[in-house]
Order: structure tokens, then C-alpha cells, then sequence
């Protein structure tokens, strides 16, 4: 849900805004921060990155500030933690996405927030949980905000930070892909490029808590070797460069592995093509995204001889089919949250960047190669 943005100038904002900010820190810095008596009303404005067209984002987006509505009977207030800047974030700001909410809009579609004030008719949630977005379109990137109560979810604030900011799309991405193609049991194996990817760090440690063998796929760098060694260290049983997948040493690996039931695509193009080539008799692949910018061209021979599947996964569609009792979302996050708490779960590499620093965080994760995801701290 997009709630409507009242903006004003800086100049116009300057003074009440720094008065809400003081109001706010000193709220949250003691004991009684989350009480009702504190009302709503001390806090007036957010700081948010807004975009008012689509575009470049080092162009179009802009740090400004915003008049929060009134909190609603059903609604809840909630400081902002930690959002990341995903892929999906750039495509939205540039108008490419799926999906794209009127503007002037908000970046971010991920983060985690803690609530501060709830709404009377509010049932779900109390003031400290920390929630997570239910869909994409929130609008992470700011300080505060007033949320709709069934427009969020809420995680054990016992993980670490980074673990929920980054829990909503990619580790959800993972693990209905690891669950709901193909029926994967302790001893198979899965093949996926974009290894080095959020979604390919959380695919590699779901499966290895599974007992699923992993064949990551990442494209030769300088730094293979450092970055292999990080990959296995997550649980990753084997990693190799996108040109070894059409070498001969393929058959040799799979002497020591299964052939994969299930292949995870990323890329797009001819990495994609390979990937099917690997597969088992009657195994699925799964396209989720495609950073090559490339269409995905299938054998005839994969199709007729082997009867391989070709199915694709948006991870928002998802959530959005299973939106009516929650059941489905609830029972996945527990169950990551527990992976998590256990150890077996980690949130990828991450460089914190203070709000401020918005524009060299957004700089950074256009760029190819990226080794860490930038995460904006509030």
C-alpha cells in the first residue's frame, strides 16, 4: 500500500523536523519509549528518498522531507532499522519493473522496521516487534513511517539486523524455489548460477541445512579463489567458473555428485542454456531473474529427449496468491527465522551506509561485480 506523501521544502521542514528528531531519539532512548502516552503526535516528518520520475537513480532520487499522516485505528508507526538496495529497487526507480507505484514514491522495497505506536484497532502487532514488508511497493527508504497494520509482518528481534532487513525477497526467493519444484530429498543436488548473489548465498545455505548438494556457478574474477573458499564455507559443495560448465571435467564432478534434479537461473542467455544441459531426465528449471539481459534459449534436444521443465519464479506473485490467511508467508518466515537463529543462515556481505550516504550507496550497487550489498541504517 502507498500512503499519500505530503511534501514540503527543506527550508520549510529545517526547524520542526529537527524538533520531531530530538522528540523521537529521546522517546527511543529510554525504558518507557514504546508507550502509548507518548502519542503519535511528537513525531511530524520523515526523512525519505523520493523519487518524483523514473530515471537514472543517481538523478531521480532525492533525500527529502515528509509530513507523516495521521496513525490510522488499523495503522501502526514504526522507525525504519535497515532496508538494502536490491536490483529490483534500480528497475523500479528506472521503470522497468513489474510493478511501479504512483509519484512521487519512496524507494525500497524491503527493510526492517520496529513498531513505535499502534493504532486502537490494531491486534497483531504491539509497539517494540519489529516488522518486515507483506508485499513489494512499501517505500523502505526512509526514518519513520505510518503503516497499514496488514501491510507488514512480524519477525523474532533476536537476529541480527542485517538477517531481517535482507529476510524479505531473496532468502523467501530460496527457499520456495528449494521447495516447490521439485521434490528435493537429503543426497540431491541443485545447479545455480549467480551463486554470489543474495539469492544464491541463501539457495547455497537452505539446501545445505536440507542435506542438498550445491554446484554454484559464478563468473571468473580476480578474486575467484577467495570467493570460491566464502562459498563453500556457507555450505556450498562445489563452485565453478560459467566456462567450466562446458568443459569436459563436468563429468568428472559428477562422479562425486548427483546429476541436479533442479537448476536455479539467474543470468539468462547462454549460462542458462548450459545450466539445462546438466539437468537430469525430467528436471526443472527455474528463472528468477536475468542479469545478462539475455532470453533464455532452450535445446530442442533438452525438450524432447530429456522432458526437462522450464518454469520461472517471481517471489512477490507468490506472496501475493497466498495473501489471503498468511499461513503460508508465516510458516516460511518462522522457518528461516529458526535457520537463523541456529546459525545455519547468514545474511550475505553487507556495507552499511547511513541515509546521507545515498548516492554512493545507489552508485555502488549498479556496478557489476558487486561484492556486498549496500544496506541503508537509519
Amino acid at each position: 500500500m502507498w500512503l499519500p506523501l505530503c511534501l514540503r521544502s527543506q527550508t520549510a521542514c529545517r526547524r520542526s523536523h529537527a524538533a520531531a528528531l530530538l522528540k523521537c531519539a529521546r522517546r527511543w532512548e529510554n525504558a518507557s519509549l514504546f508507550s502509548h502516552s507518548a502519542g503519535p503526535a511528537a513525531l511530524t516528518t520523515s526523512k525519505a528518498l523520493l523519487f518524483r520520475k523514473h530515471g537514472d537513480p543517481s538523478k531521480v532520487v532525492q533525500l527529502e522531507d515528509v509530513d507523516l499522516p495521521p496513525i490510522g485505528a488499523k495503522d501502526v508507526l514504526v522507525k525504519m532499522l535497515a532496508a538494502p538496495i536490491n536490483p529490483s529497487d534500480i528497475n523500479m526507480i528506472q521503470g522497468t519493473y513489474a510493478i511501479l507505484p504512483d509519484l512521487p514514491a519512496v524507494g525500497g522495497n524491503e527493510g526492517v522496521a520496529q513498531i513505535v505506536e499502534v493504532g486502537g484497532q490494531v491486534t497483531s502487532l504491539k509497539t517494540g516487534d519489529w516488522v518486515i514488508p507483506k508485499d513489494a511497493g512499501l517505500g523502505t527508504w526512509r526514518t519513520v513511517a505510518v503503516l497499514a497494520e496488514d501491510d507488514v509482518i512480524s519477525l523474532p528481534n533476536d537476529i541480527p539486523l542485517l538477517s531481517a532487513a535482507t529476510l524479505g525477497v531473496n532468502p523467501c526467493t530460496a527457499f520456495r524455489m528449494l521447495s516447490d519444484f521439485e521434490d528435493l530429498k537429503p543426497g540431491d543436488s541443485v545447479i545455480q548460477n549467480a551463486a554470489n548473489s543474495g539469492v544464491g548465498q541463501a539457495v547455497i545455505q537452505i539446501a545445505a541445512a536440507r542435506g542438498i548438494s550445491t554446484i554454484n556457478v559464478v563468473r571468473d574474477r580476480p578474486e575467484f579463489t577467495q570467493l570460491s573458499d566464502r562459498l563453500k564455507a556457507m555450505g556450498g559443495t562445489h563452485v565453478i567458473k560459467e566456462e567450466a560448465l562446458r568443459r569436459p571435467e563436468m563429468k568428472e564432478l559428477f562422479k562425486t555428485c548427483s546429476k541436479p534434479k533442479l537448476a536455479l537461473n539467474g543470468v539468462g542467455g547462454k549460462s542458462a542454456t548450459e545450466l539445462l544441459r546438466h539437468l537430469q531426465y525430467g528436471g526443472s528449471m527455474v528463472t528468477y531473474g536475468g542479469m545478462a539481459k539475455q532470453p533464455v534459449t532452450v535445446p530442442v534436444s533438452a525438450l524432447i529427449f530429456k522432458d526437462v521443465k522450464v518454469r520461472g519464479f517471481w517471489v512477490t506473485q507468490w506472496k501475493r496468491d497466498h495473501s489471503s490467511d498468511g499461513k503460508a508467508f508465516r510458516a516460511m518466515l518462522d522457518e528461516l527465522c529458526h535457520l537463523i537463529q541456529q546459525g545455519k543462515l547468514t545474511a550475505p556481505a553487507c556495507t552499511e551506509v547511513g541515509l546521507q550516504g545515498y548516492s554512493r550507496a545507489l552508485d555502488t550497487a549498479m556496478q557489476p561485480l558487486t561484492s556486498a550489498k549496500q544496506v541503508l541504517i537509519m
